[in-house]
């Protein structure tokens, strides 16, 4: 008999989901952002929910590659660019897209010989000091990416520290206008925060990460009330039941204590599956459709919740972790983290199952 863990991944979600990135940003070009293997979503599994998307972007250039040898053929844009001079060839013979954020890159590229152009991205630093020229450098950038004739096309970004904080893109968003001045290059600074904001942000091509899954890229606003919907749900079942007297304690350390007369629940998820061992008593749970709270530290293969609330539940219960009803975002906030970290954690061990799947997926992968 299988685990009864099961991450499920809804591909109409997705779909919607990045119809709602076409719905606030007419006309831009929508580049969906699928690194670490699409935010623990699985990239060859979320590929067909994604179709209407113009391109992708991602950090791997090993993902990248299998997505070309696969029979992708739209363009797709390396993050954080090329780490080392002979990792051009493979780049320029792949047609992917790079991003340029340093000198050295640039350098690299000036020595280079090529194949074949490559569309370049030139990534201004407007404030968040990660990763980026400065914005005196960019119109000098361009013009040495001109004069290597392989930068075909070039286009010009950023990317906003606080796009999810009110004014937060005000200061950045004049630093980007005064980099760029008048060269004639498209331009893409939305980011999922950014998408939401795409009236006063604007730009030509759009790159949404997080809101494609059904997260919210705010810390105040929740997914639902931003027309998102929920991509994975991480399903489980009640394997365990016991009943405790008042002062019993539960796993280890023996952080929760019985007030009284009362039903614990084991569920088949731990630290081990994704699930942060941090999450402290109280973090919500749903079993048979009720919110219970965690009671007790997670352990690596299971957690331990109250189930006054749910007296019928008893073993083979259903349970979600988060998903549908309980938005990842909630839990992780009761965890002290974010969304991102919980969907990218998911663990190799844990199997996925695919819902609304288009013609040729499988519906339900190891």
């Amino acid at each position: 008999m299988a685990r009864p863990l099961v991450a499920h991944v809804d591909l109409g979600a997705l779909a919607a989901n990045l119809a709602r990135v076409r719905a606030l940003a007419p006309g831009a070009a929508v580049r969906a952002v699928v690194k670490a293997n699409a935010y623990g979503h699985g990239l060859a599994r979320v590929l067909p929910a994604l179709d209407a998307a113009d391109g992708l972007a991602l950090i791997e250039i090993d993902a990248a590659v299998r997505l070309r040898d696969s029979g992708y053929r739209r363009p797709i844009l390396l993050l954080e660019g090329f780490f080392d001079e002979r990792e051009l060839d493979e780049i320029a013979s792949r047609s992917l897209s790079i991003v340029v954020h340093d000198v050295e890159q640039l350098r690299m590229l000036e020595h280079a010989r090529l194949s074949g152009p490559l569309e370049i991205w030139v990534k201004i630093n407007t404030g968040m000091n990660r990763l980026g020229l400065a914005p005196h450098e960019v119109a000098s950038a361009c013009a040495r990416l001109e004069a290597t004739g392989t930068a075909a096309p070039l286009r010009l970004m950023t990317h906003f520290a606080c796009a999810d904080e009110a004014g937060g893109i005000a200061g950045p968003l004049a630093r980007f206008h005064e980099a760029c001045g008048s060269l004639p290059y498209s331009r893409s600074l939305a980011n999922s925060a950014g998408v939401f904001r795409h009236g006063e942000v604007g730009g030509d091509i759009v790159r949404p990460g997080i809101m494609l899954y059904g997260a919210t890229p705010f810390a105040d606003r929740r997914a639902a009330d931003l027309g998102l919907a929920p991509a994975m749900t991480l399903r489980s079942k009640l394997i365990g039941v016991q009943t405790l007297g008042a002062g019993d304690r539960v796993g280890y350390g023996s952080t929760f204590a019985a007030v009284g007369r009362m039903r614990i629940g084991v569920v088949a998820c731990g630290y081990a599956d994704g699930y942060p061992r941090h999450a402290p008593n109280g973090t919500p749970v749903m079993v048979e459709g009720r919110r219970v709270p965690l009671a007790g530290r997670v352990s690596m293969d299971m957690l331990t919740v109250d189930l006054s609330e749910v007296p019928q539940a008893g073993v083979g219960s259903e349970v979600v972790l988060w998903g549908e009803g309980l938005p990842v975002d909630e839990v992780a906030a009761a965890a002290g983290t974010i969304g991102y970290e919980l969907l990218c954690a998911v663990a190799p061990r844990v199997a996925f199952a695919t819902t609304s799947s288009p013609p040729g997926v499988a519906k339900f992968e190891e």
